[in-house]
């Protein structure tokens, strides 16, 4: 049996940029904020070894310190932070029901800002090595690697994106697909094969990233020939996707063919009352400041949304 407790002006359900930026500028706006910040909470700042690109840190600093820093102010001006992971919502009745396994929330307004998370590919040496030569955002990473020898893994445009970016720092760039033909657009395909840091490694997968403290190499195998070898390498950018975070609200708010939520041109869904932020709507930046942002960009729009339904 559920068990119900107080009534809050604002859930947001997510805690990285987007959500945590969004609970300071409700809770200064006086708005009574639960954060449901999920299990593994933070995003993919948490991931990120030294964040260089934010702006107001001339130095870096770490991922996790950064969204440990944006927590503790979204606590010090009043939300809520729980670290568990909503399970179900019901946005059809009003005030809205937001679901941690027994304990049901109410709220007057929800912010999403769950995220979307990389897809990787899946391996046990992969994963033991991300933030050390292994990553999945060249914008972010990409200086660490000037004069060094990188991979990119994928096809699409983002792959190329990334490779391209890595070129104005990497010495050489190879481009791992599996396939013999790129799925990218035909003007993203010409820049790439004129750059001269980058070639290509057809038909190919990653079956083992080597290295012990930090990225050496990989082990790739030849999907036609069978054969594998080994590619010596600095860093590993993954660039095959992202995954939007939308499980939980298939079927109560409108997605697109990806499972992106769709907002109008501020942060509104289709339910009103419902707001997202971050990159759970976000396909082409996938940037912490961008995020952040639009967190604030949500929380006025919940903020101006109770003011003038005088809810």
């Amino acid at each position: 049996m559920n068990v119900e407790i107080e009534i809050y002006d604002l859930i947001i359900i997510g805690s990285g940029p987007a959500g945590l930026t969004a609970a300071i500028y409700s809770c200064r706006a006086g708005l009574k904020t639960l954060v449901l910040a999920g299990i593994q909470w933070g995003g993919q700042l948490m991931l990120t070894s030294n964040v260089e690109n934010f702006p107001g840190f001339p130095e870096g600093i770490l991922g996790p310190k950064f969204m440990e820093n944006v927590r503790k102010q979204a606590e010090s001006y009043g939300a809520t932070i729980l670290n568990n992971d909503a399970t179900s919502v019901d946005f059809k009745c009003k005030p809205f029901k937001v679901n941690v396994k027994d304990k049901s929330y109410k709220t007057k307004s929800v912010i999403i800002a769950t995220g979307a998370s990389t897809k990787w590919l899946g391996l046990s040496s992969e994963q033991r090595l991300i933030g050390r030569g292994v990553s999945a955002c060249a914008t972010c990473d990409a200086p660490f690697f000037k004069s060094k020898k990188v991979i990119v893994v994928g096809g699409g445009d983002s792959a190329l994106d990334e490779a391209l970016f890595l070129a104005k720092f990497a010495s050489d760039i190879k481009i791992l697909h599996r396939r013999g033909e790129l799925r990218a657009s035909k003007v993203i395909q010409d820049r790439a094969f004129k750059e001269s840091k980058i070639n290509f490694v057809w038909n190919s997968i990653v079956t083992e990233v080597l290295g012990e403290n930090k990225i050496e190499g990989v082990r790739v195998k030849n999907l036609k020939t069978e054969e594998e070898s080994i590619l010596t390498c600095d860093g590993l950018f993954v660039a095959i996707g992202h995954n939007p975070n939308t499980d939980i609200f298939k079927g109560h708010i409108d997605l697109d063919d990806s499972n992106y939520i769709i907002t109008d041109d501020f942060t509104k869904t289709n339910v009103e009352g419902v707001f997202a932020a971050g990159d759970v709507r976000d396909r082409r930046y996938k940037q912490a400041v961008f995020a952040a942002g639009v967190g604030c960009k949500a929380a006025i729009d919940v903020q101006k949304y109770i003011e003038e339904k005088k809810i």
